[in-house]
């Protein structure tokens, strides 16, 4: 099992999923995506692993989301990825992916990754 989490060490829910992973005896790879950003291609793969549509990604509560004044329309994926890759703390966490399976799951509730771990 290959385990990646797309974390930010300051939200609760990433470090409880985070911990999860851990108690599990897995060992994930740390992306830490407000130190790392992620490009626009990334994020649309994320959402197909996810199965769902990029504005489905976003924090629509973050100031930065509600205050924006260059966001592009929520139904326009390669105008919304290019824009999340400038906006990363708008982006939903944690992610977290089997990359084995090829399957995602974001953390909210961190118990839903035990879906994800299941073998």
């Amino acid at each position: 099992m290959s385990i990646v989490i797309y974390h930010h060490p300051r939200c609760s829910k990433s470090r409880k999923t985070l911990e999860l992973i851990k108690e599990r005896g897995i060992e994930p790879k740390i992306v830490e995506y407000l130190q790392q950003p992620l490009d626009a291609a990334q994020l649309k793969q994320l959402a197909g692993l996810l199965g769902v549509p990029l504005a489905d990604l976003l924090r629509k509560s973050e100031s930065e989301f509600a205050e924006a004044t260059d966001l592009p329309s929520l139904s326009d994926d390669d105008a919304l990825a290019n824009w999340l890759q400038q906006h990363p703390i708008v982006l939903q966490r944690p992610i977290v992916v089997d990359q084995s399976a090829g399957k995602a799951i974001v953390g909210r509730p961190p118990e839903n990754v035990t879906e994800l771990l299941q073998k």
